[in-house]
């Protein structure tokens, strides 16, 4: 291994614990400075589409345990359509919110856990085969647990390049891509934020894929995709950028009939 490389790989190791060596000092938060809160979840302006209760979804009888020893990463599905109710459960477990508190500063309590509550994702869909949705990209509005259609137009070619050429995923029913918008950790927890932020997602995913296994569904992680191209795809802007509003994919899962 070259100096170079070693060097890379240092930096990152960093991250791992909260903060860069070569950090010099901590800056006080914008949270502490009174700067106003960012919004607690993002309205793409899409035309709105609600979802099924998730309460009514039916459910394998399967015991916590059962779902322990089932769960695993599925690449090949059955040539069937997610169900709406399907979705709508695999939305709220993985995002949904429970109740929202406060006055002053608010905080939206969801069905996974983040750092300071501060829940910094969004979540995207890139549609294929789900029954009664029209194929496209939707949006999860997840305060009112609904999803907005953000064009029905899939560029099949820039979504095998986002994927990294990996057709499963790119001809599964639905990719679930999760974005973060920084900001909303940042806001509270500075440079400490990137390393709440990669813990959080594996609460998100772990909760996708057992509660695909709770409905019959199979999962696989995608955590080899092309950043550019699946920010382009989510029209979010690619590269970097120290604008509040900023927002790029951090993690993906393709999700099929198993």
């Amino acid at each position: 291994m070259n100096e170079k490389t070693k060097h890379q790989l240092m930096r990152q190791r960093e991250l791992l614990k909260g903060y860069h060596a070569s950090d010099v000092g901590w800056e006080e938060s914008d949270e502490t400075q009174k700067f106003a809160q960012p919004p607690l979840f993002l309205d793409k302006g899409g035309e709105k589409i609600s979802l099924p209760p998730y309460e009514q979804t039916a459910l394998k009888s399967y015991s916590i345990t059962q779902l322990f020893e089932n769960r695993k990463s599925v690449r090949a599905y059955r040539d069937e359509d997610v169900t709406l109710d399907q979705l709508s459960y695999l939305l709220w477990a993985t995002q949904g919110v429970k109740k929202i508190v406060g006055r002053q500063k608010k905080a939206g309590f969801r069905t996974v856990p983040s750092a300071g509550c501060r829940h910094a994702f969004e979540t995207y869909l890139i549609i294929n085969r789900v029954a009664g949705l029209k194929p496209g990209i939707y949006h999860y509005v997840a305060s009112e647990h609904q999803i907005e259609c953000l064009t029905q137009e899939i560029d099949h070619e820039l979504l095998l390049e986002a994927v990294e050429s990996q057709k499963f995923a790119a001809e599964a029913p639905v990719v679930f891509v999760w974005t973060a918008v920084p900001y909303r950790m940042e806001w509270r927890y500075v440079q400490k934020a990137t390393k709440y932020l990669m813990v959080d997602a594996g609460y998100v995913c772990e909760n996708l894929y057992l509660a695909a296994e709770a409905v019959g569904c199979g999962v696989c992680a995608i955590g080899a995709y092309n950043q550019d191209a699946m920010d382009e795809l989510l029209f979010l802007p690619c590269g970097p950028s120290a604008e509040e509003t900023y927002e790029c994919a951090v993690l993906a899962a393709s999700v099929g009939i198993s």
